[in-house]
């Protein structure tokens, strides 16, 4: 049950009675960390918004395409004023940008709502997989490239692409030897393993929880600094196995660009309230994230260093427009 929900006492007060249906876009098919994302929102601001006695519903939306590029697209030039629409976004969605996935965009194009939380990139196989090790994987990859394939949320330079060609280069390995299936979210491909159609996955620590409890995957390692608390408590980093590659990424937030001032506003602080309650922590920790709070102005400038910074990454490989 709810105890001292703090963040969402005024909500009736922040939000004038039109406000109090809202839609969170998920720009991935479902079961991935982007519907973790939304499923996270709705449970807080419903949660809270009951505590006062208000009635207050989230819609989740799936608008999967392009990793992200879809949603991106329809928001800034269909709905781009929508007071209660908020997107889903993760440090894919922003590396997205700095590569020139989502054509001429840049992150001055949307308002730059609130970071939920952190996630951290993982590698994962089948719980029956040979490979116990990520010594063990780039071993097999090493024999025979060909024999493993490994699913990732989009194409050449994505994310789950761009951690796995690091993590290769780090164990000695020519990144282009690697073989990659394009898939949509992390959703599909944790089905797309489970089904033997690739035998690794390149994804996110949420996602993984998620999926590890079944006990039909077997995470090999977390890009973070150290091991981390929860169901992947015993799964090793991937600098305890020699391959010193840390991959964080926060978990977020936006919305249109023609967004009333004062709409905006209702939100960003509805958002500091909803992560500064005692509550909130434990449902963060339940959607798989991390501590990692921030909103508004401060995300903003957070989000144009984070989209330079990936870009800079990118170069390496060159996958940049």
């Amino acid at each position: 049950m709810m105890r001292t929900f703090v963040s969402l006492v005024l909500l009736a007060c922040a939000f004038p009675a039109y406000a109090l249906d809202a839609e969170c876009v998920v720009p991935s098919k479902p079961g991935g960390a982007m519907d973790l994302t939304c499923k996270l929102v709705r449970k807080g601001l419903e949660a809270g918004a009951r505590d006062t006695g208000v009635k207050l519903n989230v819609k989740l939306s799936y608008m999967p395409g392009g990793i992200g590029a879809v949603a991106w697209h329809t928001l800034v030039s269909q709905r781009r004023a929508e007071p209660n629409t908020l997107v889903a976004f993760s440090g894919g969605s922003l590396l997205n940008l700095a590569q020139g996935k989502f054509g001429k965009a840049t992150a001055n194009d949307v308002r730059w709502v609130a970071a939920l939380g952190a996630d951290y990139g993982m590698i994962a196989v089948r719980a029956n997989s040979p490979y116990r090790s990520l010594r063990a994987l780039f071993d097999a990859i090493r024999r025979d490239p060909q024999s493993v394939l490994i699913g990732v949320s989009g194409t050449i330079g994505s994310q789950d692409w761009l951690k796995m060609a690091i993590l290769a280069q780090h164990a000695g390995i020519d990144p282009k030897r690697l073989r990659f299936v394009a898939l949509e979210g992390g959703g599909e491909s944790f089905t797309a393993m489970g089904a033997g159609f690739v035998q690794v996955v390149s994804g996110d620590a949420s996602e993984a929880a998620l999926y590890a409890g079944d006990g039909k995957v077997r995470i090999l390692a977390v890009l973070a600094e150290k091991r981390l608390p929860g169901v992947l408590k015993d799964v090793p980093t991937a600098r305890e196995q020699g391959v010193d590659v840390v991959w964080p990424l926060i978990r977020g937030l936006w919305m249109g660009p023609g967004v009333a001032e004062a709409d905006y506003r209702r939100w960003v602080d509805a958002f500091a309230r909803l992560q500064a309650s005692p509550d909130y922590a434990r449902m963060r920790q339940e959607a798989g994230l991390y501590p990692f709070s921030m909103t508004g102005e401060a995300l903003t400038r957070h989000i144009k260093q984070a989209v330079s910074d990936y870009n800079r990454q990118a170069e390496r490989f060159h996958v940049v427009r």
